[in-house]
């Protein structure tokens, strides 16, 4: 499982910085969350493969998070075989979705794109499969906005060596064991706690543009990496107020209320010209964090 940072200015590029973007890649899985402009070439100086890409996770439907979504889908559509693509993103999406298609000339029929929209109350699955499952939850900012978790599902880890010890091979048993059940061996009965232990998945959760909110708290619980906007620095709170924006210190609060293990802070003013400001006063409300840049890879 890897993250690359392909945007972390907020609203406006900068020569440092393009607007929201993050790439995550895990197994045969390819995740943008979300598609600010210019995100096809940070995928390009990233050296990711665009064609990777299978599902695309909208936030919202400002410009700086959704500008480059348009100009991906062609490119992955000039393909014999393009990959197929799942849209989700909240109230409007598909609308909106359909507008950006009839805003260029392309042959859209080799696209092979299905579009989902969400609208949840609170924190709701809305994708599984048999690795992970992903989660959204409404957050409060000036358009429909969602919050993600990508949430691993725990797997049964067999130690061979006391398998074998019980007279187990390779085969339809072990397979019983990984999933719950009990099987009898040489007249024995062997429980799957006999021979494994449970690897807890990971949790990885995205909160972009919302002021603090009860679903901030319950999507982010217990996360193993919280990724989160902090546009301002505390003292610029009417401004985050005003906007619907977290500050530093909101991100530092959720991580806490949460108990999450890392945070990782992004999506910045372009009044702040570096992340160091924003590195020195995040820490001072959660330790085990630090801030992003572009390009920036996180491996789990």
């Amino acid at each position: 499982m890897q993250l690359t940072f392909l945007g972390t200015s907020c609203m406006v590029p900068t020569k440092e910085r393009n607007v929201q973007g993050i790439y995550m890649s895990y197994k045969a899985e390819g995740i943008l969350i979300d598609c600010g402009e210019g995100t096809q070439r940070q995928m390009n100086l990233a050296g990711i493969n665009r064609n990777k890409v299978n599902t695309i996770l909208v936030t919202h439907w400002h410009g700086d998070h959704v500008g480059g979504i348009i100009g991906l889908l062609q490119t992955i559509s000039d393909k014999d075989n393009p990959p197929k693509i799942e849209i989700y993103g909240p109230k409007g999406t598909k609308k909106r979705v359909r507008h950006l298609l009839d805003s260029v000339v392309f042959d859209g029929s080799n696209l092979n794109l299905n579009i989902f929209e969400l609208n949840p109350k609170k924190v709701e699955t809305f994708k599984e499969k048999d690795d992970f499952y992903l989660q959204c939850a409404p957050m409060e900012h000036s358009t429909p906005c969602v919050a993600y978790s990508f949430v691993e599902k725990d797997k049964r880890k067999i130690n061979i060596a006391k398998a074998k010890k019980l007279g187990l091979k390779e085969g339809p048993s072990l397979g019983k064991l990984q999933n719950e059940k009990s099987v009898v061996v040489n007249g024995k009965k062997i429980f799957p706690d006999d021979i494994s232990t449970i690897k807890k998945g990971r949790k990885l959760t995205f909160i972009f543009d919302t002021i603090p909110t009860e679903n901030c708290y319950e999507i982010a619980e217990n996360a193993d990496l919280l990724v989160t906007e902090a546009v301002y620095l505390p003292k610029l709170r009417e401004n985050a107020d005003k906007y619907k924006h977290l500050t530093t210190q909101d991100a530092g609060l959720i991580a806490n209320k949460a108990n999450v293990k890392k945070l990782i802070v992004t999506h910045f003013s372009q009044r702040y010209k570096s992340g160091n400001e924003i590195e020195e006063d995040i820490k001072t409300y959660f330790a085990n964090s630090e801030t992003a840049y572009d390009f920036k890879k996180v491996k789990f």
